[in-house]
């Protein structure tokens, strides 16, 4: 049998990306490959009639070199796939790629990024929080709607005072809370196992939205704890309990930050600002770096390093007595 050719060999590679990794990585994954056959293109391979054992660590130094316009993020984030790519090649015996060479290649040659500190709107976040505490204790009017402003209060507290990521508050059934501990076990970012700790008040507001969804869970034949904790409420859904997705959830995120901002404010609020909302208070209230870092599921501490900076109260103060004295 005939080698297959690289094209054949990328289908083949991203196929195994698409069953074994989440969606997002899938089409980076397929975005980089695209790139990475385009270098090879412009350096003489035809990637549809080339055997894949033709190739060679030398088409990572062509891809790094045809990736330099874009942004360093982009370009690591593609030398990631192509290596990845690279690997599969050698674990399948497709073709012989020393691997050690790959890597020290791209060491040589690929930029760093660097690093930013995290920015997000922590007094608006908080107006908006507490817009929708105020929001759920209006008197009911329209039955469908007021089910749909205690699901939303739920879902933007438990992002502010758990740090979930906003898949994961979507993925969450019933069954995962631990009512008396108020903690929940993920399986989280790596496809690692998490524990995730909720606050007095997402555990209330989570309650006060089930109770008023109780009559729908009920009716649905299946067993509560199987059921969807943030479920859709519209049209579509019809007498069915079924999940929010993330596309949902950023909707939730930006619809009530223009009731609350106005319509000029969406898009300075995602659901990953009240993560970085989540982490910065931790820090502020307690002074814990570590501390930090396992509540918000970090696994380098460095990651939640750059948060510290944020976080120095006495700096701020320090700053505005110094320059604004007057």
């Amino acid at each position: 049998m005939s080698p297959s050719t690289i094209s054949q060999s990328i289908t083949a590679y991203l196929d195994s990306v698409r069953l074994s990794r989440s969606l997002n990585t899938y089409r980076t994954y397929r975005n980089g490959l695209q790139a990475f056959a385009l270098a090879l293109k412009a350096n003489g391979f035809d990637c549809d009639k080339a055997a894949i054992n033709t190739l060679r660590e030398d088409a990572i130094v062509w891809f790094s070199d045809a990736l330099k316009d874009l942004a360093s993020t982009s370009e690591r984030l593609y030398l990631t796939a192509a290596t990845s790519f690279f690997e599969y090649l050698a674990a399948e015996n497709l073709a012989e790629i020393n691997l050690p060479r790959i890597r020290l290649l791209i060491r040589q040659r690929a930029r760093r990024p660097g690093v930013r500190l995290p920015q997000f709107p922590n007094d608006d976040i908080e107006q908006v929080l507490n817009h929708m505490l105020a929001l759920g204790e209006q008197p009911v009017g329209d039955k469908l709607q007021h089910l749909r402003d205690l699901r939303d209060r739920a879902f933007l507290i438990t992002l502010a005072d758990t740090g979930l990521r906003v898949h994961e508050a979507c993925k969450l059934v019933r069954g995962d809370l631990d009512w008396n501990e108020q903690r929940a076990i993920i399986i989280g970012k790596g496809n690692r196992q998490d524990v995730v700790r909720f606050s007095d008040r997402s555990i209330q507001a989570i309650k006060r939205y089930l109770q008023a969804r109780a009559r729908i869970d009920g009716g649905s034949g299946r067993e509560l704890v199987r059921l969807p904790l943030f479920a859709r409420h519209d049209r579509g859904a019809g007498a069915k309990t079924k999940p929010i997705t993330t596309t949902t959830g950023r909707n939730i995120v930006a619809e009530r930050v223009a009731q609350t901002l106005g319509p000029g404010a969406v898009g300075t609020i995602t659901p990953h600002s009240f993560r970085h909302y989540f982490v910065t208070r931790v820090l502020r209230s307690s002074g814990n770096l570590k501390l930090a870092q396992e509540l918000a599921r970090h696994r380098n501490i460095a990651v939640t390093q750059r948060y510290a900076h944020l976080s120095n109260d006495e700096l701020d103060r320090g700053f505005r007595e110094a320059m604004d004295k007057k």
